[in-house]
C-alpha cells in the first residue's frame, strides 16, 4: 500500500515537473478585450466596463491600499497604476480631453504566491464615459498599467463608442 502511494506520489511530481508554465517578459503587456455598456434603461448611454487582458512575467501587478509612500504617494505619478485616457471625436478624429475627474484607478495587489511564475488575467472597470458638456456622439479610451517595479506596458485603444446623448 505505501509503496503504490510513494509510486503515485513520484508520478505526481515527475508529471507536475514536466509541465510547461508559460512565460512572459517581466514587462506587463495588455491587449483590448471589450467595452460593454451598461443599460440603465433611460436610453442614454452613461457607463460601461473597459475589459482588458494582461500578462506579467514576475507577477508583480497591483498595489495594497497603504501604498502610499513614493513613489505610490497620493500626489505622485504612480499613485494610480492603471492609467486611463478619455478621447473625444471633433472634427473627424479623436482628440484627448482632460476632465475635471480621472479615469485612472488603482488595480488591487497580486499576492506573491499566486504571481511567482507569472501571471496572466483580465482586468475590469466600470467607466462613466458620457461628457453632457460635449456634443460629440463617440468617444475612445486608452489603456496602460504599471506594475510594482515601475514597468509600463503597451498602450491600447479602444475602438470608437458610440454615445446615444437623448433617448
Amino acid at each position: 500500500m505505501y509503496k503504490l502511494i510513494i509510486i503515485l506520489v513520484f508520478l505526481t511530481l515527475a508529471f507536475t515537473s514536466c509541465v510547461k508554465h508559460e512565460v512572459y517578459p517581466i514587462e506587463p503587456i495588455i491587449e483590448f478585450n471589450d467595452f460593454v455598456k451598461i443599460s440603465d434603461g433611460t436610453g442614454v448611454d452613461n457607463k460601461g466596463y473597459l475589459i482588458i487582458n494582461f500578462t506579467d512575467g514576475d507577477g508583480d501587478i497591483g498595489l495594497e491600499t497603504d501604498d502610499t509612500l513614493p513613489p505610490y504617494n497620493a500626489n505622485g505619478d504612480y499613485y494610480y497604476n492603471f492609467l486611463i485616457d478619455y478621447y473625444e471625436l471633433k472634427n473627424d478624429s479623436f482628440v484627448k480631453v482632460e476632465l475635471p475627474t480621472t479615469f485612472n484607478a488603482r488595480i488591487p495587489n497580486v499576492e506573491d504566491e499566486l504571481a511567482s511564475r507569472g501571471i496572466r488575467g483580465e482586468i475590469q472597470i466600470e467607466l462613466f464615459f458620457n461628457n453632457y458638456s460635449s456634443t460629440s456622439d463617440s468617444v475612445k479610451f486608452s489603456a496602460q498599467i504599471i506594475d510594482r517595479a515601475l514597468h509600463k506596458s503597451n498602450i491600447v485603444f479602444t475602438p470608437a463608442i458610440y454615445v446615444d446623448k437623448i433617448p
